[in-house]
């Protein structure tokens, strides 16, 4: 077990790290899942020791590990820049973990073996890591951190380089890969759909602060907070600010809208409320949708889905929708949401915990 209690990194003013405290399990896969400087690589290195807390304590299987040197931990690690020894071949390169372990030839032969094979690296294995092609190179330090039999595994965006028909197979097969083994398995990433195809659990982070930390689809439907929900949401959440008066929303422009369902017993205020992009839709769906007259202002195709950005009182949303659709700029369009899918969140962007009651079948 790993466990992070008050941990906190300062670089002169700047607060890298703020008041960390996590606890991970053997056996366990655990992404940290934030944008591009929110902290996960930072968060990384503490755990890993290549750098000391200002504040706090890490504690790995009941010891205190503060301030030991990564070189006395059993860790591997893999980062989206991958590194490999140029002048070793790719079998040489995995095999060098277990080497320094003292294992014997024929249990290297056989797991750097098993690992190539997995990682599509066997016909390699006699080349160095200059012939490679970059998606190779990493392949061949993802195959040694998996024959190293770490107690911590850290992967800190590892997949980026690679093919999409390789990233697919390899997040199916990594998990199980650490699990077995029994290893504390760390995913760093940006993607919060990488984070739902991973599974486990989830932190999410910003600015440093790690807001919410839970099972990942936990995580997904029921966010804490506001900058939770924003975090794990791409495309952008989509947000509406509003304030209930009885049995009416009002919005910021002085439109009103009925206040629908169960959402009559939020106590009267200010709001936002958010809503994922999947959720807009073009056509009513449920008896109860709510009806948004927004305008067209963008329109992009991925092939199978359209990303239409819309106006709607002031706010920009985007709704994705299956097939192509092609809006002019200004076109008024009618786009429905059911209510079920709706999270409140108070002036404090604290999540109001009737959202969470209503929307528990929304994903």
């Amino acid at each position: 077990m790993l466990e992070l209690k008050g941990v906190s990194k300062q670089v002169g003013d700047e607060t890298h790290i703020g008041e960390a405290t996590l606890t991970l399990e053997r056996g366990t896969l655990n992404v940290l899942l934030g944008p591009t400087l929110s902290g996960k690589t930072t968060l990384m290195r503490l755990m890993a020791g290549l750098d000391r807390p200002t504040r706090g304590t890490l504690w790995f299987d009941g010891r205190d590990v503060t301030g030991v040197p990564v070189q006395k931990r059993n860790i591997a690690m893999v980062y989206q820049q991958f590194i490999n020894y140029p002048m070793m071949t790719v079998y040489d390169n995995i095999a060098s973990p277990m080497r320094l372990a003292g294992a014997d030839r024929a249990t290297i032969d056989r797991e750097v073996r098993q690992a190539a094979e997995l990682l599509k690296l066997t016909p390699y294995l006699d080349r160095q890591p200059l012939n490679l092609s970059g998606g190779q190179q990493q392949r061949t330090a993802l195959a040694r951190a998996i024959v190293k039999k770490a107690g911590l595994v850290l992967l800190d965006e590892p997949l980026a380089n690679l093919d999409y028909k390789l990233r697919e197979e390899l997040r199916t097969e990594l998990p199980k890969i650490f699990q077995e083994s029994g290893a504390i398995f760390v995913y760093a990433t940006t993607e919060p759909s990488e984070a739902l195809l991973l599974g486990g659990n989830t932190a999410t982070l910003h600015e440093g602060r790690i807001t919410q930390f839970g099972p990942t689809i936990e995580v997904f439907r029921n966010p804490a907070d506001l900058i939770t929900a924003t975090t794990f949401s791409d495309p952008p959440l989509n947000t509406l600010a509003l304030t209930k008066a009885g049995a009416v929303f009002r919005l910021a422009d002085g439109q009103t809208l009925a206040v629908p369902g169960d959402m009559t017993r939020l106590p009267d205020g200010s709001y936002t409320a958010g809503f994922r992009p999947h959720h807009l839709t073009v056509t009513p769906g449920g008896s109860g949708a709510v009806h948004f007259a927004a305008r067209a202002f963008v329109t992009e195709f991925n092939g199978s889905e359209s990303f239409v950005h819309v106006d709607f009182a002031g706010e920009r949303w985007v709704m994705i929708a299956p097939g192509i659709h092609d809006h002019d700029i200004g076109e008024t369009l009618d786009v429905y949401l059911e209510p079920r899918h709706l999270m409140f969140f108070d002036a404090t962007g604290h999540a109001v915990q009737l959202a969470a009651a209503t929307r528990a079948q929304a994903v």
